[in-house]
């Protein structure tokens, strides 16, 4: 009776809630609620960028970087250091179905939802295998089967057009390379990762074709070989002030020629893709050379968070709250991710049916019952992401028999024990609708 009295003072209205749909939508609430701002300020030399080595926390007020700029006016600049390092880069792995979500969100616009409805039409059409899998990798009995792929993706056409005839022609007339990455039976459950089959598709829509299209240039890519660049970092000076540029030049293309210019900016350079700095081209500067140089000084102001996509809500949701760009790390964290790859897009569509969330174009925005849902649960454990994780890690355990299950359960029962009674003792008489008209 003193909990349905409770529930009755804190509540206007019935509020659904779940403990898989309280994590995802803290991220979200929390790139709508941070609003900081704070100035900083840029060297400029010439027509070239160049940016102080302090961190930008560390930068001085306008007042004091107009002293700092009046320092090395009319004075003379000399390149101290140029640096060349030559690097590789690796195909990007096999889709599984949240990296193809993923891609599907940042590229077409795609939701969860609609790239999964997507791409199992095309594996009950047989022209894709089975979409809900959480691996990258493929079994090593399916090598064998790759070169009739290939065949199958050379003989393709939309619209006339054989998108990956001459993609596939390289790889032709010798043994398609075998690399760990891709074939390793160990990291391969039920399913492996995502990929086209021997049979021609025909008759697909534009969703259709697109998704396929990701899927085969992701596959053709794999056996491609890595992408060799060098990276330029150039140091210089004027009086003791020091600046620092650097920029990236692609050597050998390698496996980016699978992607076409629109494809790439979108699915290959997405780690860098909001980097301004990123993969910029650079003049030839040689050290110890001098001479006179036009300094500007612009004031800018940083920008709150980027709101949420469903793209990169998929990736906190994959690594239980944790925003990893780096594969490996990434694939580590799965074990704690929240839902399983299957069940993420209608976790996202409840949060919308339920009015938490709403689009803006891309971005997911949170409703005002959202945050007054948000702000009103006081007890963190039940909007803790990383603790959801680490439920469904235990959960794996126990169906692998390696976790006791009725430890587990005792647990949970403390958990819950602990939550009713801090409800209890809470009078701060929150209500939804009062905190929704206070937001």
């Amino acid at each position: 009776e003193q909990l349905k009295a409770k529930q009755q003072q804190v509540f206007d209205q019935l509020i659904r809630i779940g403990k898989v749909e309280l994590p995802p939508f803290q991220p979200i609430l929390g790139s709508v609620k941070t609003k900081e701002y704070r100035n900083k300020l840029e060297f400029g030399c010439a027509n070239k960028r160049w940016y102080t080595k302090e961190e930008i926390a560390a930068l001085p007020p306008k007042e004091e970087g107009q002293e700092a700029f009046a320092l090395i006016e009319n004075k003379p600049f000399e390149v101290t250091s140029v640096t060349k390092k030559k690097g590789t880069e690796q195909p990007k792995q096999l889709y599984d179905l949240t990296s193809l979500q993923v891609d599907c969100n940042r590229k077409f616009g795609y939701s969860a939802e609609m790239t999964l409805n997507t791409i199992q039409s095309l594996y009950e059409r047989k022209y894709t295998t089975y979409p809900r899998v959480d691996t990258q990798h493929l079994t090593d009995d399916v090598y064998k089967e790759c070169p009739k792929i290939m065949n199958t993706l050379f003989q393709t056409s939309f619209a006339a057009k054989k998108p990956y005839a001459e993609l596939v022609k390289p790889l032709g007339g010798k043994p398609l390379p075998k690399s760990k990455r891709v074939f390793d039976s160990s990291k391969v459950t039920d399913h492996h990762a995502i990929i086209p089959t021997n049979v021609i598709p025909q008759g697909l829509n534009d969703a259709e074709r697109n998704v396929y299209d990701l899927i085969a240039r992701r596959f053709i890519s794999v056996f491609y070989p890595e992408c060799k660049f060098s990276t330029t970092t150039v140091l210089g000076k004027v009086d003791e002030i020091e600046f620092k540029a650097s920029g990236k030049e692609i050597l050998d293309e390698g496996w980016r020629v699978v992607y076409n210019q629109e494809t790439e900016k979108q699915t290959v350079t997405e780690a860098t893709e909001n980097n301004e700095n990123a993969e910029r081209t650079l003049p030839t500067f040689v050290k110890g050379e001098k001479g006179e140089h036009s300094p500007t000084l612009t004031e800018k102001q940083t920008v709150p968070p980027k709101y949420y996509t469903e793209a990169s809500l998929l990736r906190a949701m994959e690594t239980a709250g944790k925003l990893v760009d780096d594969e490996e790390l990434r694939s580590a964290l799965k074990e704690n991710g929240i839902g399983r790859p299957s069940s993420r897009a209608g976790i996202i569509e409840t949060l919308f049916k339920r009015t938490y969330i709403r689009r803006q174009r891309k971005n997911l925005i949170a409703t005002e019952t959202g945050i007054a849902l948000i702000d009103t649960i006081h007890e963190k454990l039940l909007t803790s992401a990383e603790l959801t994780g680490i439920w469904e890690k235990k959960l794996r355990d126990i169906e692998q028999k390696k976790y006791d299950a009725a430890q587990f359960i005792n647990e949970l029962k403390e958990q819950i024990s602990k939550i009713v009674n801090d409800v209890l003792a809470d009078s701060s008489n929150r209500k939804i609708g009062e905190a929704a008209q206070s937001t």
